[in-house]
């Protein structure tokens, strides 16, 4: 009579048993994983602290002070975490609040030096990470309304974000105009 022998299946952390499917998103491997959105908001808003005190900024602080581009490339940085949700089926009104927190932080953050302090204190990333979290019960969806939502939203924060450069645009437009500068009526 012969016994077999039964060995548990040891898994590292984050892998998916043998046998079940794995998401394209939110599985094992994907890039909207919880562990590296954490990570990712993590980076943005509390990586570094100032020694002596409680005081935790990230990249998006420090990357803000580039002007004109630094809260542009902070805010699509920050942009993962919406779409994260958005594709692991959060509620609409938690993706808007999201979006609206985002909002918040880049256009305060378009301020120079305030702004960046600001970003700071507002984490927007660990606030949407907190939602992306606490939402995850939600059931998930895909319907045409939903992607109209997320593509007006998007063009939204496109327009959002021309609009400082369109302005530009526009003065130095006005300013040629002015100074008598031929081909500018």
């Amino acid at each position: 009579m012969s016994e077999k022998t039964i060995r548990p299946q040891i898994l590292p952390p984050g892998s998916v048993p043998t046998g079940q499917p794995k998401s394209r998103l939110g599985g094992a491997g994907g890039a909207f994983r919880d562990e590296n959105l954490d990570l990712l908001s993590r980076v943005l808003d509390t990586w570094f602290r100032i020694p002596g005190t409680n005081i935790r900024f990230g990249l998006d602080g420090i990357i803000g002070f580039v002007p004109g581009v630094g809260d542009l490339l902070a805010g699509a940085a920050s942009c993962i975490i919406v779409l994260a949700a958005f594709f692991r089926g959060v509620p609409l009104v938690t993706v808007a609040r999201m979006v609206a927190n985002l909002a918040i932080e880049v256009g305060v953050g378009m301020v120079p030096v305030l702004g960046n302090l600001f970003d700071i204190g507002w984490r927007a990333n660990r606030r949407n990470y907190h939602l992306l979290e606490t939402s995850l019960a939600a059931t998930p969806r895909n319907t045409a309304k939903d992607w109209l939502f997320m593509g007006l939203l998007g063009v939204g924060l496109i327009a959002m974000a021309m609009l400082p450069f369109l302005l530009l645009l526009w003065l130095g437009g006005a300013l040629l105009h002015n100074l008598g500068m031929p081909g500018w009526r």
